[in-house]
């Protein structure tokens, strides 16, 4: 295929295109292409609306352990072309901001196995009137509770609460679905660039509890694991750049 077939291709299978795909169809087309072919997959064989899917990607782009922005741009340019709204966008970046407490979830229970290793601490304390409130209040809205909470409810039960308050916002306000909001919250647990497995099991089994199938949380994986390409997409403009000021720069086309 000439690389014009293949940008063609590329649009008519992803439905999108953007200016961070010119120096990789320019360096390399057959990569592009195998690219395509790779990223293609849930997109010709899934079951995941293409709304949904765009929500996967602005949730992966998006995520603090990632932040790719031309991704975010992108993937937001194609979901408000697919009729989402805003708020909808909007509702999935607050989704994936939680992502955060994970500092939380791995760090306290090491503070405590050094705690009860140097004799500091000799189990869990009993949760307070208040605390338990607190924890009615977590399970109430986000609709489950994990034991992994416990410790951070005892330890430190302000923070608990800020967090509480701070990720039940679009429980309470937001318009998506339950399922689809814990798609989003499994596909930056998967993603390379932060494999939180706790959480990513909680979040499946949570999908499972609202009706996702396997073939639906298997298709976010698959969105997830095309994140790799960004090394090209973020890279392949300041090869060119470089080959622009080199005396080889002519060679590329």
């Amino acid at each position: 295929m000439t690389p014009e077939e293949i940008k063609n291709e590329f649009i008519r299978v992803r439905g999108t295109w953007s200016d961070t795909w010119e120096g990789v169809l320019r360096l390399d087309p057959d990569f592009l292409l195998a690219y395509l072919n790779f990223s293609a997959v849930p997109w010709r064989n899934g079951v995941l609306d293409p709304k949904v899917k765009e929500f996967i990607y602005i949730a992966i782009d998006a995520n603090a352990t990632h932040m790719y922005l031309p991704g975010v741009r992108q993937h937001i340019q194609a979901a408000l072309k697919l009729g989402v709204t805003p708020q909808e966008i909007m509702e999935v970046l607050e989704l994936t901001a939680t992502l955060g407490i994970h500092a939380m979830n791995i760090g306290v229970p090491v503070l405590v196995e050094v705690l009860e290793e140097k004799g500091l601490r000799t189990g869990p304390a009993p949760l307070t009137p208040a605390q338990e409130k607190i924890k009615d209040d977590f399970t109430r809205t986000r609709g489950y509770w994990h034991p992994f909470w416990d410790e951070i409810l005892e330890l430190d039960p302000d923070l608990f609460t800020a967090y509480t308050e701070f990720s039940s916002v679009p429980w309470r306000t937001g318009t998506l679905e339950p399922k689809l909001k814990e798609l989003v919250y499994i596909a930056f647990d998967t993603a390379a660039t932060h494999l939180y497995v706790r959480g990513l099991k909680l979040h499946i089994e949570n999908a499972i509890g609202h009706g996702a199938t396997a073939r639906e949380i298997l298709e976010v994986m698959e969105i997830a694991s095309v994140l790799g390409i960004h090394a090209v997409t973020a890279a392949a403009p300041i090869l060119l750049e470089e080959m622009e000021l080199s005396d080889g720069g002519g060679q590329a086309g």
